[in-house]
């Protein structure tokens, strides 16, 4: 089957189902695993498709963000596993910056009795964060009401008040090459400088915000140490040559 007919294939299914794996294109096609992939990396760049793991779905530009409610109900053991590791490498008198999110909302149980100080964007984080009697701030900005984040220049200039120990962002992508991003550029801009004023910087995310690209750019790879509850052992060594990496075995 011709390059052209393989594309033209992809995008019809697309028109038919949401997402497809490219386990079906493979039996479908009779091409290589890796021949799919570089057809769907191809019809990425053309803005035809969004890369997820383990496949591709529709591009939809009138789909909105998730709801934080959404987001919370979707990969909660990972989300767990991934907050218990971050929370153990936070230290008594540790000054850090909590992002809005779901899985960093995970790390808050973890966080009681470390006599921690916490600065966050996260709205939703302030009621937890008080029930576990855990010194926190909490930022300016403008409310996203689907994210219930704090954000815009005043959340952004705010953190200038501070310098932090650690950092634990959330994000919706993690890509080879573009990085990680995140649908909303001004939430980009609350992390992005959230993580220059950290000693040390740790995105957290499941597995499913792999070889995702969002709209906004967070930073590259290399700006920040990656925890994640699993991937693929070649992606596993591929970061490994730009940053650190865990991997939080079940």
């Amino acid at each position: 089957m011709l390059t052209t007919e393989r594309h033209q294939l992809i995008l019809n299914l697309l028109k038919e189902q949401q997402s497809i794996k490219i386990q079906e294109l493979v039996e479908l096609t009779s091409a290589s695993e890796s021949t799919i992939r570089r057809d769907l990396t191809e019809l990425e760049e053309l803005q035809k498709l969004e890369r997820v793991f383990g496949g591709a779905r529709r591009i939809d530009p009138n789909m909105p963000e998730p709801s934080l409610s959404d987001k919370a109900a979707k990969h909660l053991k990972e989300k767990r596993l991934i907050a218990r590791y971050a929370a153990s490498l936070v230290k008594t008198g540790d000054a850090i910056f909590l992002d809005a999110g779901t899985t960093t909302a995970q790390m808050i149980p973890f966080l009681k009795g470390k006599d921690v100080t916490v600065v966050t964007n996260g709205l939703s984080h302030v009621e937890a964060l008080a029930d576990h009697s855990i010194t926190s701030y909490l930022t300016g900005g403008f409310i996203k009401s689907r994210t219930r984040a704090l954000v815009g220049p005043q959340a952004t200039q705010s953190l200038e008040n501070y310098r932090f120990d650690k950092s634990f962002l959330g994000v919706n992508g993690i890509h080879l090459v573009n990085g990680f991003t995140t649908p909303d550029p001004e939430e980009a801009a609350v992390k992005r400088r959230a993580g220059e004023l950290s000693r040390s910087c740790y995105v957290l995310a499941d597995r499913s915000k792999y070889d995702n690209v969002s709209f906004a750019h967070v930073f590259d790879l290399s700006r920040s140490a990656l925890i994640i509850d699993s991937l693929p052992e070649d992606a596993v060594e591929t970061i490994e040559r730009q940053t650190t990496i865990k991997v939080v075995a079940q």
